[in-house]
């Protein structure tokens, strides 16, 4: 009904955006976002429609072959993504330079990406699966099923969606932990996990809350993140869970740079969102450098979250 709406209005809708964005172009220099978001939802909406259609298709002609059905599904997965990231990319000018791309194969992996925006939840299948062949088990928020094409194919795929605790820095659903731990048992040479291991995208309230907490449960941890500065502390559950499920994987980590400042729509409607040239690095830690016991993980974790954040602000260690 929504895409029905949008595109049966669109004269309409498209005369007042221009207004609207002509205005604010002459009073604020914003670069005609509304207009950049307007189109963006036509096609999105349908890009919806024909991803639904599709996976309709698929689970008609591979219903009884479960394998036939995966793989179809990813394949869906895939150009639904694809399309949604090459229609962001040219509406509002964004051009990624990737760095590090070998680090991502071969599989077993786990991948655990820095979340700061809408736009990094389409780039591990951009960036990791459709160049590498890396099928990715994907944990989730349950919030995320509400978008009609992740509900089915990510039902549908081996994925988890997790009820996201209130405590940002410890998830303590026993339960959601479990059933990772398990979505990153035997994995193959060419699959991984990605986990988005922040729990939520970045904001500065967001980062101050969180250190905020730390520092009244755990003070030792507090001292050894309170330095970030555009990355939030990660969960402890998730990415423990993951390395006790896979313990042959290596793990990647993703950072990017210039994603920030747009994690919500209205940060995008401001105009944050257009003419950005993010950097997107990965790199890999074999398995046998990853500590055995969960506090020298934790500790591990972090140390590598600071270069995370490090990047991002641009004051890595370029060796």
């Amino acid at each position: 009904m929504l895409t029905l709406f949008l595109w049966l209005t669109w004269p309409a809708l498209l005369l007042i955006s221009g207004v609207v964005d002509a205005f604010r172009y002459l009073t604020k220099r914003v670069p005609f976002a509304t207009t950049r978001l307007l189109l963006f939802g036509m096609f999105y909406g349908i890009a919806e429609l024909v991803g639904m259609s599709a996976l309709g298709v698929v689970w008609l002609v591979a219903r009884n072959d479960r394998t036939r059905l995966v793989e179809l599904t990813y394949e869906v997965q895939g150009r639904w993504v694809g399309a949604l990231f090459a229609a962001a990319c040219v509406l509002f000018d964004l051009r990624f330079t990737v760095e590090g791309a070998a680090a991502c194969k071969p599989g077993p992996i786990l991948l655990l990406m820095q979340h700061t925006s809408l736009v990094d939840t389409l780039l591990p299948t951009v960036f990791v699966t459709k160049p590498h062949g890396i099928r990715l088990r994907f944990v989730l928020k349950r919030e995320l099923l509400a978008l009609p094409c992740l509900d089915i194919a990510g039902n549908r795929l081996p994925n988890h969606f997790v009820t996201r605790s209130a405590d940002n820095n410890n998830n303590n659903n026993t339960s959601d932990l479990e059933r990772v731990r398990h979505l990153a048992e035997g994995l193959g040479p060419s699959e991984g996990v990605l986990l988005y291991p922040e729990g939520t995208r970045f904001t500065r309230r967001k980062l101050t809350r969180s250190l905020e907490r730390l520092r009244e449960v755990d003070p030792a941890r507090y001292e050894r993140v309170s330095k970030l500065e555009h990355a939030m502390p990660i969960r402890r559950g998730g990415p423990l869970a993951v390395l006790d499920g896979a313990p042959e994987a290596d793990l990647v980590i993703a950072a990017h740079r210039g994603l920030e400042g747009f994690a919500e729509l209205p940060d995008i409607w401001r105009g944050g969102m257009v003419g950005r040239r993010p950097v997107l690095r990965f790199w890999r830690i074999p398995r046998a450098d990853v500590p055995a016991t969960e506090e020298e993980r934790m500790n591990f974790l972090d140390a590598e979250w600071a270069r995370v954040d490090a990047f991002t602000r641009g004051a890595e260690d370029k060796t």
